[in-house]
């Protein structure tokens, strides 16, 4: 019997670990199982999908599914059941557990559905449909029986020590994030998150962690990426692994790790102090700074040790760190988030990201959502529209925000300019939001604009407002060779056709000149751009002033 576990992603560069570890341990408990996996994205045709898995022709298909691909594996299942008449389809994953017979109700091609954690619930599934053998004494499964949907009783967790490394070699992850665990569950119990429903966390133990650890060092894999909910709920945990990771780093693997920095202590803080730049990157989810808001959600947050602990990373520059704030949750309105913004702002993150609520089914957040007022999407992924605190309109505007706060802050390509910019207005997300505003009125928003466009809209923007063009127009050239030696440049920039002679020599004064950028700006400072010299964390081209020309004479000072 040939068993396919399928996976469509959001993007070429992730995979998914739960097929990996599905296949890996029913390997290990069902002999002679055999299972491949075939990964997809919801970039791709969906008919190419569909052939692809076709050709196949598997007896089993099992789907992981999620959010953002369920609607595209509905569609596909839809055909192939028609198209593979003698295939059971089966479904997994966050986005079915927790309504597995209404789904089941509404789409009748589905054999069954794997609620809850998978491994041990696929192992005594594949070992019984092998054998031919009724499916009804297997925790975990809501399944098909006829005319009938039964559901046996949930699948209790299982030793994180039991779970084989489902990645014994990384060909065809050469170009891809490696997902791994070192724990499941959460200790808390924030409404919005599925992760509230199991509290109780268990740990893979250290040794197997470490060895595993040293196979993705090893292999000098680009990045590895915990999904561990809460990576230092356990500080004995954490601490092991930085240290390790410190210890044998090989100077290409980095690491990402989802944290609550309040928790850190000055232990930790030293440790992560010590980390190679670029070592180590750091997702905290501050969510909101409104007290009402992060109490009513149930989110236990000492808002002072962490911006104490964000600040403090900050200075050791080398942690890249992301902050996240989630739009429309329950007592923040459209004010309350502006001063939510400007606060995590004001913390300085490599990047901010401004999310929006989704209303999982089977959270508290969903229970509660008569109480809250809350309207949401009916189809994935399920985004508020609105609540008794802030309008469908008011959203609108902050999703104008959100790109630009993607644009210009989150790239990490006008870190000059729009440092200085944001002082101009009376906090940064009043610049950002009239930014937005900008690209609105002049229909420039929905549009993917060059690289080079973006810096001559904010220029135009710059103009439009009365600001110091020759001093933005400095420090946007500053922020565009920064980055890289641009072929191209903004119709700002300044002619230096005229004074190529003079710039000559602080070529000839460097080595490697391919690698050098002389520019003049406008108050006549010379910069140098070594780009064979970059920043380790920001990578932006390490800059030095070498001297000063003023511009239409010719003449060096």
């Amino acid at each position: 019997m040939k068993f396919m576990l399928a996976a469509v992603n959001a993007k070429y560069i992730h995979s998914n670990l739960g097929v990996y570890s599905l296949k890996a341990y029913g390997q290990k408990k069902v002999p002679g199982l055999e299972a491949e996996i075939g990964e997809y994205t919801i970039n791709q045709q969906t008919d190419q999908i569909l052939q692809d898995i076709y050709l196949r022709k598997p007896d089993f298909l099992g789907f992981s599914c999620y959010i953002w691909n369920i609607s595209c594996i509905l569609e596909l299942g839809r055909d192939l059941s028609r198209l593979l008449p003698h295939t059971g389809i089966w479904l997994g994953g966050p986005e079915v557990s927790c309504r597995a017979r209404e789904l089941m109700e509404q789409e009748p091609w589905i054999s069954g559905i794997m609620a809850g954690e998978g491994e041990e619930t696929f192992a005594q599934l594949s070992a019984a449909l092998k054998d031919v053998v009724s499916p009804e004494s297997i925790d975990g499964i809501v399944w098909r029986q006829g005319d009938r949907i039964l559901q046996n009783r949930p699948r209790a967790p299982i030793s994180m020590d039991d779970l084989p490394f489902c990645y014994q070699e990384t060909e065809g992850f050469e170009n891809r994030i490696i997902y791994y665990e070192s724990s499941r569950g959460c200790p808390f119990s924030c409404s919005y998150c599925l992760s509230s429903i199991d509290k109780a966390v268990r740990f893979r133990s250290l040794d197997k962690v470490r060895q595993e650890l040293d196979f993705f060092l090893e292999k000098r894999v680009p990045q590895v990426k915990f999904i561990d909910r809460t990576f230092n709920c356990r500080k004995s945990h954490s601490m092991a692994i930085w240290t390790h990771i410190l210890e044998h780093d090989n100077g290409v693997t980095n690491f990402h790790f989802e944290i609550s920095a309040d928790l850190l202590d000055d232990e930790e803080l030293e440790l992560l102090g010590k980390m190679r730049p670029g070592l180590v990157q750091l997702e905290i989810g501050v969510q909101s700074t409104n007290p009402l808001t992060l109490r009513e959600i149930r989110r236990k947050t000492d808002l002072v040790r962490l911006k104490a602990a964000v600040d403090r990373i900050n200075g050791f520059h080398n942690v890249h760190q992301h902050l996240d704030l989630i739009a429309g949750l329950p007592y923040e309105d459209y004010d309350s988030f502006c001063r939510s913004f400007d606060q995590v702002y004001e913390m300085k993150p490599e990047q901010l990201q401004l999310g929006f609520l989704k209303v999982l089914s089977g959270s508290p957040m969903e229970a509660a959502a008569k109480k809250y007022g809350l309207v949401w999407r009916s189809s994935p992924p399920y985004e508020v529209l609105r609540t008794d605190w802030i309008s469908y309109g008011d959203l609108i505007r902050l999703k104008g925000v959100e790109d630009m706060v993607e644009v210009y802050y989150n790239s990490r390509q006008f870190t000059e300019t729009v440092e200085e910019l944001a002082k101009e207005f009376s906090g940064p997300f009043e610049f950002f939001r009239s930014l937005a505003e900008y690209y609105e009125k002049n229909g420039l928003a929905g549009i993917s604009h060059s690289r080079l466009a973006r810096y001559e809209i904010l220029y135009r923007f710059i103009l439009e407002k009365g600001l110091d063009a020759g001093k933005y127009g400095d420090l946007l050239i500053t922020d565009l060779y920064l980055r890289e030696n641009a072929k191209s440049r903004p119709f700002f920039a300044p002619d230096l056709r005229a004074c190529r002679e003079e710039l000559r020599p602080f070529y000839r004064d460097r080595e490697e000149r391919q690698h050098i950028h002389i520019e003049v700006l406008r108050d006549g400072r010379i910069l140098a751009f070594d780009y064979g010299k970059r920043d380790p964390l920001t990578k932006n081209a390490a800059l030095e002033t070498v001297g000063r020309l003023e511009l239409g004479t010719g003449q060096k000072v």
